[in-house]
């Protein structure tokens, strides 16, 4: 690989996260030496920052995450920037959403997610056993771990500064169906709707994605998006992907992730692909 970057920003779900949610230690400690020989190496997804910590190994470190798809970022304990999703399109959108019967979950930030208790019995009959085919085994043992241990019941929504919204259904049609909703509503209320799965949608401020956030974390640093790999799989990865000036994909990416990089790891997340793909092109 002739092109060495000085950044390297890696998405979570799909990308360093296997299909258990979790990032081997081996990928943490490829993570530890390109970091040592100077390289930049950052995290894009779009979990919120509180759910981090709990995915990765032990002493795992990275120089800045970008989360939230795009909202917030930080340098360490540093906020980079951060953005809010207004009081006025939550409320309007919590009330499309139980207009029909769409599962969700509301990302403040610094606290755990909401999701309002006049609301609870359809969202919990979204995750009801068994499991969807065409769901991936991550994003559903997450939403049964939200279901049961993430998400604050709330009588009304709490908080001023929201990092985003989450929305699942188990059917496509479902969720096919939500979408068309929030568009009809970007017709009226500026936002910016991102897809990682074909059963998920987020919501998040207007032109705010992972690309925007890529910008000003190289800001930050002093860097260029010339200076730049990205790796990702999905749909919400596209912006950065388009943004750098080296753009991988994951074995297990969609075809048109694919269509639009560089070049694609030779294995998949469940395989660490990542770790394999770093030790490739740029062990010493």
């Amino acid at each position: 690989m002739k092109f060495q970057p000085k950044a390297i920003f890696l998405d979570m779900d799909g990308t360093i996260l296997n299909h258990q949610n979790k990032v081997t230690l081996r990928t943490k400690e490829m993570i530890d030496e390109l970091r040592e020989r100077g390289f930049r190496i950052f995290i894009a997804t779009g979990r919120a920052f509180e759910e981090i910590a709990e995915l990765v190994p032990p002493g795992f470190q990275v120089d800045g995450v970008v989360a939230s798809n795009g909202m917030v970022g930080y340098a360490g304990k540093d906020v980079v920037f951060k953005q809010t999703l207004p009081l006025n399109l939550v409320e309007t959108i919590i009330e499309k959403a139980r207009a029909q019967k769409v599962y969700y979950e509301l990302f403040p930030y610094g606290a755990p997610r909401i999701t309002l208790k006049q609301d609870q019995a359809y969202v919990e009959a979204e995750i009801r056993d068994p499991k969807p085919e065409t769901v991936g085994i991550n994003e559903w043992s997450s939403r049964k771990e939200a279901i049961s241990e993430r998400i604050e019941w709330k009588n009304h929504i709490e908080g001023t500064a929201f990092s985003k919204f989450y929305f699942f259904a188990r059917t496509k049609e479902h969720i096919n169906n939500w979408k068309k909703e929030l568009e009809e509503l970007q017709k009226e209320i500026d936002f910016t709707m991102s897809i990682s799965s074909e059963h998920n949608a987020e919501v998040m401020v207007a032109n705010v994605n992972k690309a925007t956030g890529v910008q000003q974390m190289l800001k930050r640093f002093g860097l260029s998006e010339d200076e730049t790999m990205a790796i990702g799989d999905s749909d919400n990865d596209l912006p950065m992907l388009k943004l750098v000036r080296y753009a991988v994909a994951m074995k297990n990416a969609s075809d048109r992730v694919k269509e639009i990089t560089d070049d694609v790891t030779e294995f998949t997340c469940d395989d660490d692909g990542v770790y394999y793909y770093l030790k490739e092109k740029f062990r010493a």
